[in-house]
């Protein structure tokens, strides 16, 4: 393991309007530790203030609605009160020397009724059923078919990321990262295989990018662009996705956020269901002039060659630093990493959480 300081992933990067003191960040990792009212706890707290180090920490998914909900015991982020417990979390980590994003997501069809305030069917671009079973308080149930959005509802879309976006900032966050990725709701409206609508949100891939550069002129409103991330997974078949141009459209909608301005655009490199890889991601980061943040499989040896060779800005890390909180000294150290008990992913309370052991 090549890990002497000199090493690239531990050289500074400026990112936006942040400059990182080196490479590795902290991935966006779903763990379902809220409480049941959506507010970040105590447990919280102390998992993010201990992972302080990451170059740049994502949070996990934050729901930006009641109606973007799709999964038991995330934290959301529409209310001032919500706001005021992810306060807690940012002070924490900014305490420890370190930055935040939060991730703004709405899930779409990826949710369930019982999820939804009135019980009602989840929202989509258009009215198909995602394959597989929701996670609810009630267990594991089969997804419902979605109600296709009609037109002049889509903007209640884009108001739903504003509102999230600016409890981001009273929160204390560094910026936001839009979550265009994982089969939800904007992904939903990128890629074919979900989206069949004949409006101006549909057919071709630049009025199935609409909603994407709508949220992002929206919140461009509220967060300076230098501030703003994009999450993408060209080729993830999670959560029932599919595209029948991956290569041709991800091309054409990295080449559009090109001239954004953004931060950063996020890409999941391949699917995590599969090791097979249809997509070019060298073609993808071509056609972006900003910073490219990778993620996907990357060990400390690949993550250094990549930065090394200019294929990657950044690499983003998520199960070595659920299991590691010490990770970026471990990997400057070469030290070796604790093995993630999967069991705890998602459950648990502090096992498997806040307890793995630093070195």
């Amino acid at each position: 393991m090549d890990c002497t300081v000199s090493n690239v992933l531990f050289s500074p990067l400026k990112v936006g309007e942040l400059d990182l003191p080196h490479r590795i960040v902290m991935a966006p990792l779903t763990r379902n530790r809220a409480d049941q009212s959506g507010y970040a706890t105590d447990p919280m707290v102390n998992y993010y203030s201990q992972r302080a180090t990451a170059a740049l920490i994502i949070s996990e998914s934050t729901p930006v609605s009641p109606q973007g909900v799709g999964y038991p015991f995330t934290p959301w982020i529409y209310s001032e009160e919500h706001a005021a417990a992810w306060g807690r979390v940012t002070r924490s980590v900014h305490a420890g020397g370190g930055r935040m994003f939060a991730q703004l997501q709405h899930c779409g069809r990826i949710s369930h009724p019982t999820l939804q305030l009135l019980g009602e069917p989840p929202v989509a671009p258009s009215a198909i059923r995602p394959g597989g079973q929701a996670v609810t308080y009630l267990g594991m149930q089969d997804f419902q078919t979605p109600r296709a959005l009609e037109t002049d509802e889509v903007p209640s879309i884009v108001a739903q990321f504003v509102r999230g976006a600016r409890m981001a900032f009273l929160a204390g966050f560094d910026g936001v990262e839009v979550h265009g990725a994982n089969g939800y709701i904007i992904d939903q409206f990128l890629r074919d295989g979900s989206n069949q609508r004949t409006d101006e949100y549909g057919g071709s891939i630049r009025n199935r990018m609409r909603l994407l550069n709508d949220i992002l002129d929206a919140v461009s409103e509220v967060w300076p662009v230098g501030r703003i991330g994009v999450r993408l997974t060209p080729e993830n078949s999670y959560n029932s996705m599919s595209d029948s141009d991956p290569q041709g459209h991800f091309e054409y909608i990295v080449g559009q956020l090109s001239g954004r301005g953004l931060a950063y655009i996020h890409v999941l490199e391949g699917d995590m269901l599969s090791t097979a890889r249809k997509v070019n991601y060298q073609a993808l980061r071509a056609r972006f002039k900003g910073t490219y943040l990778a993620n996907n499989g990357y060990t400390f040896e690949r993550a250094s060659a990549a930065v090394r060779e200019g294929t990657v800005d950044l690499v983003a890390f998520g199960v070595p630093f659920l299991a590691n909180p010490d990770l970026v000294r471990r990997f400057r150290e070469a030290l070796p990493l604790n093995e993630a008990d999967r069991n705890t992913f998602y459950s648990g309370g502090e096992t498997g959480y806040t307890d793995y052991p630093f070195v």
